[in-house]
């Protein structure tokens, strides 16, 4: 994996965690969110992603497949699943109820290289670098970004931050609120 990509999915597996974490505190229907699996979906979501470069080949595809052929069947399907997201549920995230895979598809577009972004600046970013001018793919790429902000309006009516602040959340986290707070801990 090149050095910027795993910068990248560290950047993500800390959202991914940050997400986790407000969603904790703020919903019983989020409880039973697993968060180890969170963390390694977000960690390994571009696991092929080196090797795609050179091949051309789909990177969540191969990242999903490689996870499963090494036992981990569980983290495969968040990361064939952090490009588009194939259960899509509004009224679901409207009840406050999330899976691992939305969390790290959702960690995974705001995070541009090692930077947290909005989703317009990532849907700008990927357009330019992805679309290459063919108005099908960017009609596609502008229509999984429109589920996406679904997403991010179900997820930040539960956390206890709007999207606005996530990089703040990332840099300066507060301790779980549900939890007592140890700072040796």
């Amino acid at each position: 994996m090149l050095t910027n990509i795993r910068h990248h999915s560290l950047v993500v597996a800390r959202v991914a965690d940050i997400l986790w974490s407000g969603l904790e505190d703020g919903t019983q229907a989020t409880a039973l969110l697993n968060r180890k699996l969170v963390i390694a979906g977000a960690l390994l979501h571009d696991i092929a992603k080196t090797p795609c470069l050179e091949e051309s080949c789909d990177h969540a595809a191969l990242g999903g497949q490689i996870c499963e052929e090494h036992g981990f069947a569980e983290v495969g399907a968040i990361v064939r699943e952090h490009v588009i997201l194939q259960d899509h549920d509004p009224t679901r995230y409207a009840n406050g109820v999330f899976t691992e895979k939305e969390i790290v598809y959702y960690a995974d577009k705001r995070v541009r290289h090692e930077q947290i972004v909005s989703l317009e600046d990532r849907l700008a970013y990927i357009i330019e670098h992805y679309a290459r001018d063919d108005t099908r793919l960017q009609r596609l790429i502008e229509n999984n970004f429109q589920r996406c902000l679904i997403l991010e309006k179900g997820l930040f009516a539960v956390l206890p931050f709007q999207p606005d602040e996530l990089e703040y959340q990332v840099r300066f986290p507060l301790p779980p609120a549900t939890k007592e707070f140890d700072p040796w801990d």
